[in-house]
């Protein structure tokens, strides 16, 4: 990362001051109920998602304030939607949205804009993983389960647990409406804070999340 931002500074536009956009997209997930998830791959997730992007914006902060530019987050509807075997997920997306809240507002004396771009779950650039991906790793994640917990779950809860998964693992979602948020985030004079490029069903979904009463909405919205 400091090679990088040594490398971006040393080759700026002649009359550039700075970086004009920092866009965070990276995305790696681990699948599984809490219990079942083995730490080194809940570290990995968090790794990733929110402490890399973390970091980089650390690194590359100086380019960015230079160059009054900007820092875009690309997060998930998942960010305040539960969503039980996919909870690593929900909390690392929670966590991005939370910092790029933060941030925003330790920023906007220094004159750098920040946006989220809070996707559908379903588009492809969320689309994290395929059908060999999801059995290998149920695969694995089943072998490393104690006995007690294999008798406790059951190999045909474990199961369909995972198979709940699959129609994620195709990017059925509007991604050209995520594509155009981003770029807006980036082009635009006076980018929004936050970017909604979601389904009607999604939106609905997370003002009743928010706002209605959880017995209520377990019912209406069964996991």
């Amino acid at each position: 990362m400091l090679e990088a931002s040594l490398y971006i500074a040393q080759h700026l536009p002649a009359g550039e001051a700075g970086l004009w956009a920092l866009v965070h997209c990276d995305l790696w997930n681990a699948l599984g109920e809490l219990e079942w998830v083995p730490f080194p791959v809940l570290r990995k997730s968090f790794d990733v998602n929110v402490l890399g992007a973390s970091r980089l914006t650390q690194i590359m902060l100086p380019l960015i304030r230079n160059g009054k530019g900007r820092i875009v987050f690309l997060s998930s509807a998942l960010a305040h939607l539960p969503s039980p075997v996919r909870g690593v997920l929900c909390a690392t997306q929670a966590a991005i949205e939370g910092f790029a809240v933060c941030l925003r507002k330790e920023l906007m004396s220094r004159q750098v804009g920040v946006s989220i771009v809070c996707a559908s779950e379903l588009t492809a650039g969320d689309a994290w993983l395929d059908d060999r991906d999801m059995r290998d790793q149920a695969k694995a994640m089943w072998a490393l389960l104690s006995e007690e917990q294999k008798n406790t779950y059951g190999e045909d809860y474990f199961e369909q647990a995972i198979r709940s998964l699959e129609p994620f693992c195709y990017g059925d979602g509007d991604f050209q409406a995520t594509v155009r948020a981003l770029s807006d985030a980036i082009v635009r004079t006076f980018p929004v804070f936050r970017y909604t490029p979601l389904t009607c069903k999604e939106k609905f979904q997370i003002i009743a999340a928010e706002y209605m009463p959880s017995l209520l909405y377990d019912l209406l919205f069964k996991a």
